[in-house]
Order: C-alpha cells, then sequence, then structure tokens
C-alpha cells in the first residue's frame, strides 16, 4: 500500500529525504520540458532515480517513492510501458500500484495488469488487482484475475471493490464451484477465500 508523503517524511532520515527531493525536482523538470529531444538527459536521470529508489531510500519505502516520482514526472503511457517492461518486479509492482493516480487510457495501462496476472509472483498479482483493474477490467478478465489470487495464495481483500464486483456474479460461482470441485477430487484442500467469495456472489440488496 502507497504512502502520504508526510507518512513516508516521517520513515526517512534527512540524506534519504534530500534525496527524495532532488528526485522529484528532476522528475517535475522533465515533465515541464516535455518530450522534445534535448531533455533526453532529464528523462534518463529521474528514471535512474526510479530505479534507484529502494537503495537509497530503504525497499519498505521504494513503492512510495517510485509512484511519488511516476505522479511528479506525469508519465505517459509510452513511459509506464518501457518501465514495467524494462523493470524489475519490485519497478514493476509500484508501476501496477500508481496506475490509479495517473490513469491512463485502458488501452496502455490493461496490458500492464494483464501482464501482472500471467505471473506467478504474488506481488505483482496482488497490485495488479488495485483500483485500476476494477475499474477497466471487463467481468471476464475481473472473474479470472480472482482466479488467480485463489490459485497463488493472494488474499482476496487485495481486489479492489471486491464485494461490488462479485455480488450477484452468477458466473463468478459456477467458476468457483468447479475449481472447489477439482481441488476436491484430487484431495487437495478448498481455499477458505474460496468459500468467502462463492458467499459473496449471492444476490442480495446493494452495500
Amino acid at each position: 500500500m502507497l504512502m502520504t508523503r508526510k507518512e513516508l517524511d516521517s520513515r526517512l532520515g534527512g540524506a534519504a529525504r534530500a534525496w527524495l527531493d532532488e528526485s522529484l525536482a528532476e522528475a517535475a523538470h522533465a515533465a515541464d520540458a516535455g518530450e522534445d529531444a534535448t531533455t533526453a538527459y532529464a528523462a534518463r536521470s529521474w528514471e535512474m532515480r526510479f530505479a534507484a529508489a529502494g537503495r537509497q531510500c530503504g525497499q519498505d519505502n521504494a513503492d512510495t517513492v517510485r509512484a511519488l516520482l511516476l505522479v511528479e514526472a506525469r508519465a505517459n503511457a509510452a513511459t509506464l510501458t518501457r518501465l514495467y517492461q524494462q523493470g524489475s518486479a519490485a519497478e514493476r509492482r509500484a508501476v501496477l500500484l500508481a496506475l490509479p493516480q495517473l490513469a491512463p487510457p485502458p488501452s496502455a495501462g490493461l496490458p500492464l495488469v494483464e501482464d501482472a496476472l500471467r505471473t506467478n509472483d504474488t506481488r505483482l498479482v496482488a497490485a495488479a488487482v488495485g483500483p485500476y483493474a476494477f475499474e477497466y477490467l471487463d467481468p471476464h478478465a475481473w472473474r479470472h484475475a480472482l482466479l488467480k489470487c485463489l490459485f497463488t495464495g493472494v488474499p482476496v481483500e487485495s481486489a479492489h471493490g471486491l464485494e461490488r464486483r462479485v455480488r450477484g456474479d452468477a458466473e463468478l460461482a459456477r467458476m468457483l464451484g468447479d475449481y472447489a470441485a477439482e481441488r476436491t477430487a484430487a484431495g487437495r484442500p478448498v481455499p477458505a477465500d474460496l468459500h468467502r467469495v462463492l458467499a459473496l456472489t449471492s444476490p442480495t440488496e446493494e452495500i
């Protein structure tokens, strides 16, 4: 989960805060300069800082630092795609977590979400089922995203808007029932989260 800037500052030492201030200034400068070729160095500079966030500010703070950089740089679809495709798993997670704040068009953001959901990296799967996926994944893709959480052991609470998306979803109920039956037939335990989600699919009054 991302922190506010105030929460982040309370966790950083003086040197790390100074580094963050410089990094955000560089990102803002790159954003103000636009796409002109003469700004290539500024773009590379803040992107290098994006990669170095964990080393400079601590791994536990890196997601928030990277998200702040993306927002300050007003990272466009091409930049998000490049940073995601070329980044480490931690850098990819930060891009996914920043999607709700950056709100790229679905044509740019959804391929990143879908790529993360094809992995078995639980950190990426959990980040992929956030508010952006809630907003833009179609019902079919969202059902499979939820099943991926069950397959990989990602808590279903990670799925933003869970109750609103599953309420009255008969097709999801069928898929969950089939998955539970397959697990039982194979002598394997059924995840407790599956029963919880299955109960939520029952049509009731909107919450």
